[in-house]
């Protein structure tokens, strides 16, 4: 492989001559050889827009030069664009105020400027410190790239997934509200439902959850930039927060303010706990949805099979005709893996140390992989699954007609005890409510038809 020499306070070092990084890049990669977990994109993308909002806010409170900010603008429009993604090789284990990934966009940024530079005729140069991070530090600069990648994520990714299936599971809920079936609860019959208030159930849990993570964005919109190295602004302009924010919003179209205390901005990631927290709940709602999604398909002829839902694939490498509830099982596997990253994020916000919080990039990566995990997941499971669900009627009037727990509807007319008494004998005999009411000459047939009425019970009584 062919090499350039780069430079650095620490001297010199050997750089692949096809890469565009430099040599605090290149120290990071050689000296943290830990695992394939690569900072996100999403960070990096981040990053971009920061360096091209801090060189425009530079500009104008002239501190630097057009052409050098313009040169930092292209070059961040072209990490944008995705064309330079062979050129951010660091892994999330490394230093934990994300140092060497701020460098390492200083870095490529200073080089694709320059070459943009010498095409456009121009003297002046890029430097990676001087220039592209100017008044700014790691320590700044990497928390800024984490809301902005997170905000990003949560607003154009998550949620549009989470309202794709809320929708589905509203014009479900809409389009079987007519069909009583049994309810159960503890495993067990329970009182009559229709199908379109047990989905109504799931359909509450998505907009709540959805309430939850747009409101809990609000607190991940502020921004650290402008707090430099321990939140006092040191070799920033007053100005440069307010005016970097604004640029960013001019990027972004998302309404960042910049944060009213840097210091917490710098060592705190409570708000980024907290919005994480939201989507454990989302988590936790569809690990249920797609419980009971797959218990109530159970069968086809040995489970409970009120509901049918497609089938994808071939359930058995052994058994043949056998469907399994796969999207089910997939989002239910993401809902273990948000729910450990919730562990790491909250373990990790904890470990800050007077001014600064080192574990930033591991919140980084396991928020943003949550995120896009539960937005892949959400869509794969209600575009496979959940627009196909559709209602067994024959197997829902079954266990509606057999179910002992209609005999709640007994109590304001025989007594609790009573009531009790005609569902112990039913079930000893095997017989029906109605033929077990009449033999113990407790209720006329006409009486008990008169009374116990499914689709009335799925509703508070009139009076």
């Amino acid at each position: 492989m062919d090499y350039r020499i780069e430079k650095d306070t620490l001297g010199e070092i050997k750089v692949p001559s096809n890469k565009y990084w430099a040599a605090q890049t290149q120290r990071s990669k050689e000296n943290f050889p830990i695992g394939n977990e690569k900072m996100p994109t999403e960070v990096i993308e981040g990053f971009a827009i920061l360096k091209k909002s801090a060189a425009r806010a530079n500009f104008e409170l002239g501190l630097l030069e057009e052409d050098k900010a313009n040169a930092i603008g292209h070059a961040a429009d072209l990490i944008l664009a995705g064309e330079l993604e062979d050129h951010f090789p660091l892994v999330v284990w490394q230093t934990g105020s994300g140092t060497q990934s701020n460098m390492n966009v200083n870095e490529v940024i200073a080089y694709v400027g320059n070459e943009w530079l010498k095409q456009e005729g121009k003297e002046t140069r890029l430097h990676p410190n001087d220039d592209v991070n100017k008044s700014q530090s790691s320590n700044d600069t990497y928390p800024t790239a984490m809301h902005i990648a997170s905000v990003r994520k949560l607003e154009d990714v998550l949620l549009p997934a989470l309202t794709k299936l809320k929708n589905t599971l509203e014009e479900k809920m809409k389009a079987f509200d007519e069909i009583v079936k049994i309810g159960r609860t503890h495993l067990q019959d329970a009182t009559p439902l229709t199908l379109g208030q047990e989905i109504s159930g799931w359909h509450r849990m998505l907009e709540k959850t959805e309430n939850m993570l747009v409101d809990s964005t609000t607190y991940v919109k502020e921004l650290a930039i402008g707090g430099t190295a321990v939140g006092t602004g040191l070799n920033a302009h007053i100005d440069f927060s307010e005016q970097v924010v604004a640029k960013v919003n001019e990027e972004t179209s998302k309404h960042f303010i910049s944060a009213p205390n840097k210091f917490h901005a710098l060592t705190s990631h409570d708000e980024l706990v907290h919005t994480h927290g939201a989507m454990k709940a989302l988590a936790a709602d569809v690990m249920k949805i797609a419980n009971d999604v797959r218990w109530l398909a159970s069968g086809p002829r040995c489970g409970i099979g009120e509901i049918t839902i497609p089938a994808n694939e071939p359930g058995s490498s052994i058994m043949p005709g056998k469907v399994n509830p796969t999207q089910s099982e997939a989002i239910t596997m993401v809902a273990a893996q948000v729910m450990g990253n919730d562990a790491t994020i909250g373990f990790a916000a904890s470990q800050g140390n007077f001014e600064l919080n080192v574990f930033k990039p591991v919140i980084a990566y396991n928020f943003l992989q949550s995120a896009q995990l539960l937005a892949d997941s959400m869509v794969s499971f209600n575009d496979r699954c959940v627009v196909g669900i559709e209602p067994n009627h024959e197997q829902i009037e079954k266990y509606l007609r057999d179910s002992l727990m209609l005999v709640t509807a007994l109590n304001p007319h025989i007594g609790y005890e009573n009531a009790a008494k005609i569902a112990k004998t039913a079930f000893e005999k095997d017989q029906t409510l109605k033929e077990t009411a009449v033999e113990m000459e407790i209720l006329t047939g006409d009486q008990f038809d008169e009374y116990v009425d499914p689709k009335a019970m799925t509703k508070p009584n009139a009076k």
